[in-house]
């Protein structure tokens, strides 16, 4: 059974009420779900986003047409909320970075925080990607099984997001250099 296949049967067992589709779809999807909210709100919103977008989405099953379009479906669930989020939140003081507990030190929080600013100023493709890849720590191939694009427009998105963000950091810090 293909992966599309799988998720398509996930989908239609958790439309007839198994609980524990549900809880395979939520797992599965979850890191997809929080990689897509990163990309505009702030850590701890997108924690309490992902429960919100799982909710509304499982509230709605009905209304997707067909099964196998559940991850596309679940990726632009995911984008309203966080858009519908930012309007109603105050703008980006800060942004809001976990780094392990051992051995992040201030340094590390301000690059950390530095790099995700500079993820969110890309394009909406490449920030979702990168964020995807470098942050939920999904696979290439994960990340085009998990949202519905293919393979390829991950692998360019990708390469294109990643020189993008090099030139983006670049000019940061030549500027903090001046």
């Amino acid at each position: 059974m293909s992966e599309t296949e799988a998720t398509a049967a996930l989908v239609a067992a958790a439309r007839r009420g198994d609980g524990g589709a549900l809880e395979r779809l939520y797992r599965r999807f979850a890191p997809v779900v929080h990689g897509v909210l990163l990309g505009y709100v702030q850590h701890a919103d997108a924690e309490d986003l992902t429960q919100h977008v799982f909710e509304v989405a499982l509230g709605r099953l009905a209304d997707l047409r067909e099964d196998a379009a559940f991850p596309g479906w679940i990726v632009s669930v995911a984008r309203r909320a966080a858009l519908d989020q930012r309007r109603r939140s105050a703008p980006l003081t800060g942004v809001g970075i976990e780094l392990p507990a051992g051995g992040a030190t201030h340094e590390d929080r301000a690059d950390a925080e530095r790099v995700l600013r500079a993820i969110r100023a890309l394009p909406e493709a490449y920030r979702e990607t990168l964020i995807l890849r470098l942050v939920e720590g999904l696979t290439g191939p994960e990340i085009a099984q998990l949202t519905g694009l293919t393979p390829g427009s991950v692998r360019v998105n990708l390469h294109r997001g990643m020189a993008q963000l090099r030139q983006a950091l670049a000019v940061r810090e030549e500027g903090a250099r001046s």
